[in-house]
């Protein structure tokens, strides 16, 4: 197992303990959630650029690295809706986004055809990772949660936004043309 590939291992297990961190509450608890989530997101852009940098993209970091940054992203998005930080339908509209994208890539993948990351699925996923990054602090006290809201209302945006864009390239790479 390459060092990326251990990176978005360790994104995948920092979930349990930043929703742990989130839910104990013990002084300061969503400073050090927020700070965990952040320092796991942020592997994200290390282990790729690793893996682009030593030549040691895998099937295995191909496949765990989405799920991990939407399984991260999502556990801490949930995390502050139980904290009244965001509310729950612009999570909702988060989530049913990945499982559409996410059954368009299985349709693909049947078809053995990879549609991969496109530079609006990119701007997503770091805007909900500063969204969520934002949301952790409001739970903290930093500032309020209308802050965080406006953070959210963005992500949800390019979310949708994205999905709209995989939802139109991907009849013509089913069909095997250009997207």
């Amino acid at each position: 197992m390459t060092i990326p590939d251990q990176l978005t291992v360790a994104r995948a297990l920092s979930v349990p303990v930043v929703v742990t961190l989130f839910a104990w509450p013990f002084s300061n608890h969503a400073y050090w959630a927020t700070a965990l989530f952040i320092v796991a997101m942020a592997t994200d852009q290390i282990d790729g650029w690793l893996a682009r940098r030593w030549n040691q993209t895998s099937a295995l970091g191909a496949l765990l690295d989405p799920i991990a940054d939407k399984v991260l992203a999502i556990a801490a998005m949930t995390m502050l809706v139980g904290q009244h930080v965001v509310p729950a339908w612009m999570v909702a509209a988060i989530v049913a986004r990945e499982f559409i994208v996410s059954g368009l890539r299985m349709a693909a993948l049947e078809r053995r055809i990879v549609i991969a990351a496109r530079d609006l699925g990119k701007l997503k996923t770091w805007a909900q990772a500063v969204a969520v990054g934002v949301g952790g602090f409001a739970a903290a006290g930093a500032w309020g949660t209308r802050v965080a809201w406006w953070a959210f209302l963005v992500a949800v945006v390019l979310t949708w936004l994205s999905a709209i864009d995989y939802a139109r390239v991907t009849p013509r790479m089913l069909r095997g043309e250009q997207p």
